[in-house]
Parts: C-alpha cells; sequence; structure tokens
C-alpha cells in the first residue's frame, strides 16, 4: 500500500502541477500556494481519522493534488521576488529552509509520537507548519518584493556601470 500509494502520488502529482499553474494565473500564485496550505491542513486532520487503506489511499491523492504545484509556484513567486543579480543567495537562501522543514516536520511527528504515545496525533500535530505558513505568506506584500527586486537589479547595473 505504502509503495503503491508513492507511486500514485508522483504520478497524480505531474498533471496537478500543470493545473496549479493554470489556477494561479487566474487567482495569483500567492493564493494559490495559501490554498495549497489549506488543502495541507485538512489533508493533516484527515490523517487523525485514518482508518482503512482506502483512507490512506484518499489521503494521498490529496497530498497529491498539492504537492507538485505548492512546491513549483513557491520556487516561482520566490523567484519574481529576487533579484535576479543575487538568485544564488535567494535560493540558497530558500533550500535552507527547505532543509529546515524536512527536518523539522520528522522530528516534531516523532516527538509527539513519543510523548502521546499515539501516531494520530502526530500527524495533526503538523498543522501547526501549515498555520505558520499561512501567518507568514499573509504578510508577504508580493507587488512591493517584486519592485525592491527590481529596484536592487537596477542599482547593481549602476554600480557595474560606475566601474
Amino acid at each position: 500500500t505504502l509503495i503503491g500509494t508513492l507511486l500514485m502520488v508522483q504520478f497524480i502529482a505531474a498533471p496537478f502541477s500543470i493545473l496549479f499553474g493554470k489556477l494561479a494565473k487566474k487567482i495569483g500564485t500567492k493564493n494559490s500556494i495559501y490554498l495549497s496550505l489549506i488543502i495541507y491542513t485538512f489533508i493533516a486532520i484527515g490523517g487523525y481519522f485514518l482508518n482503512t487503506e482506502w483512507h490512506f489511499w484518499a489521503l494521498g491523492f490529496g497530498v497529491a493534488t498539492v504537492q507538485g504545484g505548492s512546491q513549483a509556484l513557491s520556487r516561482s513567486l520566490i523567484g519574481r521576488m529576487m533579484p535576479k543579480s543575487k538568485s544564488a543567495e535567494f535560493y540558497g537562501f530558500f533550500s535552507v529552509f527547505e532543509k529546515f522543514s524536512s527536518v523539522a516536520g520528522p522530528f516534531l511527528f516523532g516527538l509527539v509520537s513519543t510523548l502521546m504515545g499515539e501516531s494520530r496525533l502526530s500527524i495533526v500535530s503538523l498543522v501547526i507548519f501549515f498555520i505558520l505558513g499561512m501567518i507568514v505568506l499573509r504578510k508577504v506584500n508580493v507587488e512591493r518584493g517584486i519592485g525592491v527586486a527590481q529596484d536592487e537589479d537596477k542599482r547593481m547595473v549602476t554600480a557595474e556601470e560606475l566601474k
């Protein structure tokens, strides 16, 4: 079941990534990412009620619908909000947070499971990360970020010309 679900997620995530891209054109990248965090929140809550193999497959399908799109849109959004002249630094910073989340999520899951003696509560504990993500994302001013990045690139070009 686990391997089958993982394979299903990979195959279904690809077309849903494309659909999320189309959705982003309609409602905006930030709103699409926000929607993916809401869906992830419901998936984590649904994990608490997991009782059958069918539920596991259904949650896997839910993950597949947002997995690729949320990752691609996040990279796209940060790419638009960074100065092109400093893309390596910004993508590096972004990568550090990706690595942190790949440690923090399993750590919290394991900690809650150990302390509570039940993995059902562990999956729900991950809702904390999705809610924090929504709070931080709500504070992001995309247009201002793009403008600041463009201004920085102009400043860098001017500085290069002065040399």
